[in-house]
């Protein structure tokens, strides 16, 4: 099948969304899927205001129909809400091309967070959004259950993975000796809406490491001058973050699944939370992790746990079964619709060569 895929979240961004998509894009394509990405990188941007790190195509409608025209995509999937997908999104009902959707971040959450914006505002662009969408795809069952209860539908189930060759546990240590033990770590954006503070004014014995960038390290860094701030890794040395570490704490309230939880617990590093959108979901009965209002409460009941039965629980996620899932959500239009669709388009295209000629 011919697959596009359209994302305002793509390299060189670092964060859960980008990672889902590429692996997942991967896993298409070595299921013999053809895909087509529609990603930030391909045009001119602009930064993000708050946050330059993220960058904005805007003006991209008429290369993204002619990539479009000449791809023919059978099935089209918009992953993100951002200018690229609101583009994709105008030429699909414009074409009354059907497509899918997925929600990836508490995006109303995530800007009432950083703007005075009423999270009610947030969650109506949500449903103007993802309305037209023959499927929303989302990582957990309390996230499609509170979706629903504010007003949108058809919304599916699509799990996430993790690659448990990258990440496992045993590896080479890299915290120097002369910290204090145990290791409190959180991974990620470090970013107003990921809750890091909270972490960092929790009494914990130890020491507390922040791996990661973003626009309030600076301002925590100052702040919290006992915890560990490393910047960002990747690969081998961001898995032995992982593994060296007692306790890995995610204190986020608006992230939907959160893949350092599966990356931690593949390293056999239980995961500390609170009762959010995907730590309920993943954690509570695994023997991976806790979940506690008083994240300090969670972050003590993680020493006490089996770091073997941690990696077991990792092992039965896989990106394989994520992209199957993916696939199945997919509403391509039937192959003889489909088919005088594009030939329709081609025709059209054509008649206004002609006509600007």
């Amino acid at each position: 099948m011919r697959i596009l895929v359209a994302t305002d979240a793509w390299e060189p961004q670092v964060n859960g969304v980008v990672r889902t998509l590429t692996r997942v894009v991967s896993e298409c394509r070595a299921m013999g899927h053809e895909v087509l990405t529609i990603t930030p990188d391909q045009f001119k941007t602009i930064p993000c205001p708050t946050y330059p790190e993220i960058r904005l195509a805007l003006g991209a409608d008429e290369e993204i129909r002619e990539r479009m025209r000449a791809f023919e995509p059978e099935a089209v999937h918009i992953a993100t809400e951002g200018p690229l997908g609101i583009a994709t999104r105008r030429i699909c009902l414009e074409w009354k091309l059907p497509f899918t959707t997925s929600y990836h971040t508490k995006f109303p959450e995530y800007v009432s967070a950083r703007f005075p914006v009423p999270v009610q505002v947030g969650y109506a662009y949500m449903r103007w959004f993802h309305k037209p969408s023959g499927r929303v795809m989302v990582a957990t069952p309390t996230l499609r259950e509170e979706l629903m209860k504010h007003g949108m539908k058809n919304v599916s189930p699509w799990s996430r993975g993790v690659d448990t060759e990258a990440f496992r546990p045993d590896m080479e240590p890299i915290y120097p000796k002369d910290w204090a033990r145990p290791i409190f770590l959180n991974v990620g954006r470090v970013a107003v809406e990921k809750n890091i503070e909270a972490f960092l004014e929790t009494d914990l014995p130890g020491t507390k490491v922040i791996v990661g960038d973003g626009p309030a390290r600076e301002e925590l860094q100052a702040k919290y001058p006992e915890a560990k701030f490393m910047g960002a890794m990747f690969g081998e040395e961001l898995s032995r973050a992982f593994s060296d570490a007692d306790v890995f704490v995610f204190p986020s309230w608006t992230d939907t699944f959160g893949l350092v939880i599966l990356e931690a617990m593949a390293t056999g590093t239980p995961v500390a939370a609170y009762p959010a959108h995907g730590p309920i979901d993943i954690i509570p009965g695994s023997g991976a992790g806790a979940i506690d209002n008083d994240l300090r409460t969670a972050c003590m009941a993680c020493l006490e746990l089996d770091r073997k039965a941690v990696r077991a629980y990792a092992e039965k996620f896989s990106w394989r079964a994520s992209a199957e899932e993916f696939v199945k959500n997919l509403q391509p239009q039937p192959e003889p619709e489909r088919m005088r669709f594009w030939r329709r388009l081609r025709r059209l295209a054509r008649l206004r060569k002609r006509a600007a000629a």
